[in-house]
């Protein structure tokens, strides 16, 4: 069974009675209204909070209003973190300039959300990570691809179920380890979907909407089969041209021994 964390840190204010009376006078309210989110919390269950507020423990990498701690993917290598690691100097400055341009002209915050037009490149965080926990919301259109690259390695996938008859969590670009969510654990295509991600060392963990897809799954280094995955990097949100929406994304980093 899975555990659901119903705690609320929002909710009405009500004032009742046990009989047919109840008079009430000078009743004051102080604090700001809110407009309640849900993501898979550190339970894997479902933890109420405001949008773009993080939980307890974590930080906001999106606050919601700008693109402030995040960075266009360079395009060298197609996105291979050992090419990019290769780049010095102007040459980088140069190339991350370029990934920034195109990043301000395809993604763009609306309603508290990251929205990307479907053209373009992914969008990276501006800080490395080395073991981490992540939660994010997302949300896809009909027959859409996207994923989350974890260190800058492929992925923990998110697509429309309906493409292959799998579901979205999985860590696609695996070919010795697991690759496939054991269940279908997807909302209705256009709406919003929780991850909860946690990664330790070459292990991830993913729940999607509460339900745990990827138990103890190692990693592949998809840049270089013969190496491990790499031990920290950027975090990615990856797209495959359409229409993209992530908001509450907040990252928690594991200490390690």
């Amino acid at each position: 069974m899975t555990a659901v964390d119903k705690t609320f840190s929002w909710g009405q204010v009500g004032l009742g009675s046990f009989d047919d009376t109840g008079n009430f006078d000078e009743v004051y309210l102080f604090g700001d209204a809110v407009k309640p989110g849900k993501v898979g919390g550190a339970s894997g269950g479902d933890i109420a909070f405001v949008d773009n507020r993080p939980p307890n423990g974590f930080n906001a990498a999106f606050n919601g209003k700008d693109l402030s701690g995040w960075k266009g993917l360079i395009a060298a290598g197609g996105g291979n973190p050992i090419a990019r690691a290769a780049l010095q100097g102007d040459a980088l400055k140069k190339a991350q300039a370029v990934a920034d341009a195109g990043m301000r002209a395809h993604w763009h915050v609306i309603d508290g959300a990251l929205v990307f037009d479907g053209k373009g490149r992914s969008l990276c965080t501006a800080k490395d990570y080395g073991d981490f926990e992540m939660l994010v919301d997302w949300k896809i259109k009909d027959k859409g691809d996207s994923g989350i690259y974890l260190r800058g390695s492929p992925q923990v996938q998110i697509w429309d179920p309906k493409l292959r008859n799998v579901g979205s969590g999985g860590l696609y670009n695996n070919q010795k380890n697991p690759s496939k969510p054991p269940v279908i654990a997807d909302n209705p295509v256009g709406q919003w979907n929780s991850f909860r991600i946690k990664m330790v060392g070459e292990k991830v963990w993913v729940w999607l909407n509460g339900v745990l897809v990827a138990d103890n799954v190692t990693l592949e280094n998809y840049w270089d089969r013969k190496q491990p995955i790499f031990s920290t990097g950027q975090i990615e949100l990856q797209n495959h041209g359409n229409t993209l929406y992530f908001k509450n994304v907040f990252l928690r980093e594991i200490p390690r021994k």
